[in-house]
């Protein structure tokens, strides 16, 4: 059996410096309503101008070497970009993906035509990325995809002709690429996960359809990205070919790592006390009590994943339990706020508490759904524990 692994971050001033920048930046951004705070704004809230910004400051690809658009810093310095982003509830959905994960995926399996084309553009704020990994019929069983991409003859040409659809693909409809899951081979009958590759397919070819979901809240985010017949080159590959799985599986180790697992509804919690400072009764003293707690828990596991990968380990394990935890604190929050807004008439609620209560209730439910099931989770973490 092994144990988790979250190593404490020591307290550094250059880190509080630039938090400080940060929520300077945040703070003349809200006050010339450049935009207007939303729970989930990492994904249901993209400002392709407020990206532009980022990039400007430097606050995109902070960890990417300079001669990729990048800026030589550390993991604990991108951790707090991060963290202040969520915390003001800021429009960062256009490059997050990018940044987040595909991005570190190009550094690690990208060819280097591939990192300056497009590593740059993505330091930038100028191009976006969306997730091409779910199916209508591969969800969590995520090695069913049936998108298939041909390889295409020399003599004809080259590259590979793609067919099939994805679906759940949020921000696909602003995005230039999506990194696709593909099936290339094969399987093979004892192991499905042989013959899948990751394609990136230029959002703009012909043969590529992008159809918007609408949501419960009125958001259309989510998206289903069919392709017929859609040509790419060979150069599209990321990675070598038939290596998808586990690439895939290190891109969703960074997908589950970051500080959005449990930051993502913090706005509510701030609007809501706000209008409530000095009316909380004994009982909703407590519920605060109770969140802030396991706030600052998962805000120092989620710094120990920082510290982790700043090191060069990857927190495939720590990073599922993260999720898993952060998700439940997410939907309860919400739920806690609530119910600490009987301590206040509802005629003395803000218009702005209004809205973004009935958004975080609204936007919460895919919280144990997406990037992987409470299930899944659980099942990569029992494994650590030897238990299955």
């Amino acid at each position: 059996m092994q144990r988790f692994n979250f190593p404490v971050v020591e307290p550094d001033p250059a880190l509080e410096e630039l938090r400080e920048e940060l929520q300077a930046f945040l703070k003349e951004e809200l006050n010339a309503g450049n935009f207007r705070p939303e729970p989930e704004g990492w994904m249901a809230s993209a400002d392709p101008e407020f990206s532009k910004k980022m990039g400007k400051n430097g606050w995109i690809g902070l960890t990417w070497p300079s001669r990729y658009g990048g800026h030589d810093k550390t993991a604990l310095e991108r951790y707090i970009v991060t963290e202040e982003m969520l915390r003001a509830g800021a429009p960062v959905g256009a490059h997050w993906i990018a940044d987040r994960q595909h991005a570190p995926m190009l550094l690690a399996h990208g060819t280097e035509e591939q990192k300056l084309d497009i590593l740059p553009r993505i330091a930038a704020g100028e191009c976006y990325f969306a997730i091409g990994l779910s199916e209508p019929g591969a969800g969590s069983d995520l090695a069913n995809v049936k998108t298939r991409a041909e390889k295409i003859d020399a003599k004809n040409g080259g590259g590979w002709k793609i067919n099939g659809q994805k679906i759940w693909s949020s921000g696909a409809h602003i995005c230039h690429y999506m990194v696709a899951l593909l099936r290339t081979s094969p399987a093979d009958g004892r192991n499905r996960h042989v013959g899948l590759s990751q394609i990136m397919i230029d959002l703009s070819l012909p043969g590529v359809t992008i159809k918007s979901i609408t949501d419960l809240s009125g958001d259309a985010h989510f998206n289903e990205v069919h392709f017929e017949d859609v040509i790419v080159p060979d150069d599209a590959l990321l990675g070598e070919e038939g290596g998808g799985w586990k690439q895939v599986t290190s891109e969703l180790a960074m997908e589950r790592s970051g500080p959005e697992r449990f930051l993502s509804s913090y706005i509510t919690l701030e609007t809501a006390l706000h209008q409530l400072q000095g009316r909380l009764g004994t009982d909703s003293l407590a519920r605060l009590g109770k969140l802030i707690a396991n706030l600052r828990t998962l805000k120092g596991m989620s710094w120990g994943i920082a510290n982790l990968l700043h090191r060069g380990v990857s927190p495939e394990t720590e990073a599922a339990l993260v999720k898993d935890l952060g998700n439940r604190l997410e939907n309860d929050l919400t739920q806690q706020v609530r119910a600490m807004l009987v301590d206040l008439p509802e005629a003395e609620w803000s218009e702005e508490m209004r809205r973004i209560i009935n958004v975080g209730v609204l936007r919460s439910p895919p919280n144990t759904l997406r990037g992987g099931t409470t299930e899944i989770l659980r099942g990569i973490v029992a494994r650590q524990l030897g238990l299955r």
